[in-house]
């Protein structure tokens, strides 16, 4: 019978996050495959926790992969976890689960810190729908068709950055994006968590006096007002309303967002939503 996956999320940074689930996980598994076993091994020293480990991280993800796969069809129970976080998103374990599916092994989440969540319920931005971007290429063309497929995106946008890449960031955003709402959350749960709530020209006004300083996650706005062409004038603002309610909007991001299409203020189509 084989074993079981299990995708352990750690602290992004205070450690009176890690979950009591997490920690029973990890003191019974056979191994911990980690990120980087050199970090990895002051959490585990913290909670007391003895457990074998492994070395699991972007550049031997495929050797180690088919190591850990086997062990799996053993019988061996598994854990993964990344420097940070939780395993698979902008860390590696994407490639372990598909590989585990397909062996008819059972993976298990073990739930806990995410730093795009954290991020984007305090953004101030839209909640209903957003869409996770991760980092953006280095590569200049790559970054380029990136921000081009997206610039039209009504969805709240999370991106991961660097802070020595942060202004370079802001300037491409700024010249496909335009000039939009944005929250830079950085070194969250940490002494000096910070949420910036801006705009993205004057982020980078502000990055040219301060240098960045910590990992951040970008919350940006949406394009919440196209120029397609649409015509809204046969909808009454009812309807108007409610057609952003049906691609999934809370009925306050819906409010706010049809007051910006149409130039009013949000009491107004709050009163004509509420109206009897």
């Amino acid at each position: 019978m084989s074993g079981t996956l299990y995708l352990c999320a750690t602290p992004i940074g205070n450690l009176g996050d890690m979950t009591p689930r997490c920690i029973e996980t990890l003191s019974m598994v056979d191994l911990i495959a980690a990120e980087d076993t050199r970090q990895t091994v002051k959490l585990l020293n913290h909670f007391g926790i003895d457990t074998k480990m492994t070395s699991y991280y972007e550049h031997n993800k495929y050797e180690k992969g088919g190591y850990l796969i086997s062990l799996l069809k053993e019988g061996k129970n598994i854990a993964v976890v990344s420097d940070a976080g939780t395993p698979g998103i902008s860390d590696p374990g994407e490639e372990l689960v598909e590989e585990c599916i397909k062996n008819d092994i059972t993976v298990v989440s073990i739930p806990g810190p995410a730093a795009l969540i954290s991020a984007v319920i305090t953004s101030g931005l839209c909640t209903g729908r957003f869409c996770f971007e991760g980092f953006l290429s280095m590569n200049r063309r790559q970054r380029k068709i990136h921000l081009e497929e997206i610039k039209n995106e009504k969805r709240t946008m999370i991106f991961y950055e660097a802070p020595h890449k942060l202004c370079r960031t802001l300037d491409d955003l700024y010249e496909t994006l335009g000039d939009r709402r944005i929250a830079l959350a950085r070194e969250l749960t940490k002494k000096f968590e910070q949420i910036i709530r801006t705009t993205i020209k004057e982020a980078i006004a502000m990055y040219e006096e301060t240098p960045p300083k910590g990992e951040y996650v970008l919350v940006i706005e949406g394009a919440t007002e196209q120029q397609e062409a649409v015509d809204y004038s046969d909808l009454s603002i009812e309807e108007h309303v409610k057609s952003f309610q049906d691609e999934g909007m809370s009925e306050m991001d819906a409010i706010k967002a049809v007051a910006k299409q149409r130039g009013l203020r949000k009491n107004e189509v709050y009163a004509a939503v509420k109206k009897k």
